[in-house]
C-alpha cells in the first residue's frame, strides 16, 4: 500500500494503483497535479472509464475558478467538461461529464452513457477532445436554437478564437451562402479566408469605428453568431440594424460566449424598430439530449477533416506549467492525463 507524504493529496492507493488529476483546491489559484481518490460510480447508467484526453475550453477555466454561471462553490473538484474515454470493454467513447466535482483532468473518470456515443474505429482520440466544445457551441446553436436555413447568411462575432473559427466552418458546411467573421487580431483574421469566411472585419481600433465597419459589412446578415458580447455587440446592433435595407427581415442573434464583458446594454430601439430577435445558447437553453443527439453528426464532420482544428496537446501532469502560459497561436490545448 502507498500513502502520500504529501499535505493536500489525498489518495490512499491500494495494490501500487494510484489515479493522478488536476485538482482545484482553491477557485484563486492554478489547478495541482497530484494524487486523489477514485470516483465510484453511483448511478445504473455510470461507469468508470480510463480518460484518454480531455481539452482546456474557455468553459472549463471557467470552471476552475468558480465564476461559470453553474458553479456550486465545491471543493475541492476536478475540472474538465468533456473528453475521449476508453470503456472496461475496450470501446472509445465521446462523452460529456456528468454535473458533479469529479471532472475530465484525472487518469480516471465517472461517465454517465447516457451523455456518451461510441467513437469510429480509428478516429484521433486528441482531435476528437480538441474540436467537439469549440464546434459544438455553434453547431447546436444553428441546428437546436434557430431555423437555420441553407442560404442564411451569418456573421460570426469573434472568429478569432478556437470557437470562433470552429462557427465560420460550420456556417459554411451547414449551407450559409455568406459568412463573415470580425475580430480584433489581424493575423488570425487573414487566416478565416481559408475557413470558409467570404468577408472579414477588423474590430481593432475605437469601438464606435469598429461598430461602424461592422454595420456596413453584415447589414443584412439573417444570423449573428456572438462571442463577445460587451460593448462590441452593445455598439454593433444599432449600425447593423438601421443599415438592413428591410428592416421586417428576420435578424436573430445568438448570445453564446462573453468574451468581451458579461453584460451590454440593448436598445430599446433595436427592438422596435426591426426585426430583431436576442437569444442565447449554451447549458440550460438546449438540454442534454438535444446535445447528445447532435454528437454523432458533429463527430463524423471533424473525423472526416470536414472541420478542422488547431491543437497542441500535452501530459495532464504539465498543467501547471501550460494553464496560464500565453498562447499566441490560438492552439486548442488538450492534455492527456495517462502520459506522464
Amino acid at each position: 500500500m502507498f500513502v502520500s507524504q504529501t499535505k493536500n493529496v489525498s489518495k490512499v492507493a491500494i495494490g501500487g494503483l494510484i489515479m493522478y488529476a488536476a485538482v482545484v483546491r482553491s477557485f484563486h489559484t492554478t489547478p495541482k497535479y497530484e494524487v486523489f481518490d477514485d470516483p465510484q460510480p453511483s448511478g445504473k447508467n455510470e461507469i468508470l472509464a480510463d480518460v484518454l484526453a480531455a481539452g482546456l475550453h474557455t468553459r472549463v477555466r471557467s470552471q476552475a475558478n468558480g465564476s461559470h454561471y453553474t458553479s456550486t462553490d465545491e471543493l475541492p473538484l476536478i475540472p474538465g467538461i468533456d473528453g475521449v474515454g476508453r470503456l472496461p470493454d475496450g470501446q472509445l467513447v465521446y462523452f460529456v461529464a456528468p454535473d458533479t466535482s469529479f471532472g475530465t483532468f484525472a487518469e480516471k473518470t465517472v461517465i454517465d452513457l447516457r451523455r456518451s456515443v461510441p467513437l469510429p474505429e480509428g478516429v484521433d482520440p486528441v482531435l476528437i477532445a480538441a474540436a467537439m466544445n469549440p464546434a459544438m457551441s455553434s453547431w447546436v446553436a444553428l441546428q437546436r436554437r434557430i431555423d437555420f436555413q441553407p442560404g442564411h447568411k451569418v456573421l460570426v462575432l469573434g472568429a478569432t478564437g478556437n470557437s470562433g473559427q470552429m462557427a465560420v466552418q460550420i456556417a459554411k458546411l451547414l449551407g450559409a451562402s455568406k459568412v463573415i467573421g470580425a475580430g480584433r487580431d489581424q493575423e488570425r483574421l487573414n487566416s478565416l479566408a481559408a475557413l470558409g469566411a467570404d468577408t472579414v472585419v477588423s474590430l481593432a481600433g475605437d469601438p464606435e469605428e469598429a461598430a461602424e465597419r461592422l454595420g456596413e459589412a453584415a447589414s443584412e446578415v439573417d444570423i449573428v453568431i456572438d462571442y463577445l458580447w460587451g460593448k462590441p455587440a452593445e455598439l454593433a446592433m444599432l449600425p447593423m440594424l438601421t443599415k438592413r435595407t428591410d428592416r421586417s427581415r428576420a435578424l436573430t442573434w445568438i448570445q453564446i460566449g462573453s468574451v468581451a464583458g458579461p453584460t451590454a446594454a440593448v436598445p430599446s430601439v433595436a427592438l422596435r424598430s426591426a426585426n430583431f430577435q436576442l437569444l442565447g445558447s449554451g447549458q440550460g437553453s438546449v438540454s442534454t439530449a438535444g446535445y447528445v443527439a447532435e454528437f454523432p453528426a458533429l463527430i463524423d464532420a471533424i473525423a472526416t477533416g470536414k472541420l478542422t482544428v488547431n491543437l497542441a496537446s500535452f501530459p495532464l501532469s504539465k498543467v501547471e506549467d501550460v494553464w496560464n502560459a500565453p498562447s499566441n497561436l490560438g492552439q486548442r490545448v488538450v492534455f492527456i492525463p495517462t502520459f506522464r
